[in-house]
């Protein structure tokens, strides 16, 4: 009779392994919630890829940016120093995975963002953003 990991066919590398992309992924995450914090557009701009889009609406006005817009308009809300943020979850398939974070108190709004990153040459960053601000929407 075959046991459970040879019927998986994972070793325990490749558990491991698994396991520790939700750290990295998490990493690439907090450069983008630590922009939040400190206003730094251009540590916000380092956490997406080139080719990344950023959408959403705040007030009702709709927001299609591209990373390097983006970047301009973290720098030009300034710090949030009381922001708090949560990552609500992670989903990884190989090289590609999908997380929610919610953020209150940035800028005075509260966001949920959703995100879609990819690993390339094993560095996660994240590709794409679409958001909602709740009550400013």
């Amino acid at each position: 009779m075959e046991t459970i990991t040879e019927l998986t066919k994972e070793t325990k590398a490749d558990e491991i392994q698994s396991f520790n992309e939700y750290k990295e992924v998490k990493k690439a995450l907090q450069i983008y919630i630590d922009s939040a914090k400190s206003g730094d557009g251009k540590l916000s701009r380092t956490a997406f890829y080139d080719h990344a889009h950023i959408l959403g609406s705040i007030g009702g006005q709709l927001y299609n940016m591209t990373a390097d817009e983006f970047e301009g308009a973290v720098a030009q809300g300034g710090a949030s120093p009381n922001v708090k943020s949560h990552i609500a979850w992670i989903d990884i398939s190989g090289p590609a995975a999908a997380a929610k974070v919610e953020f209150i108190d940035w800028g005075g709004l509260r966001f949920t963002d959703f995100f879609v990153l990819y690993k390339e040459n094993g560095v996660w960053k994240l590709s794409g953003k679409v958001y909602d601000s709740h009550a400013n929407n």
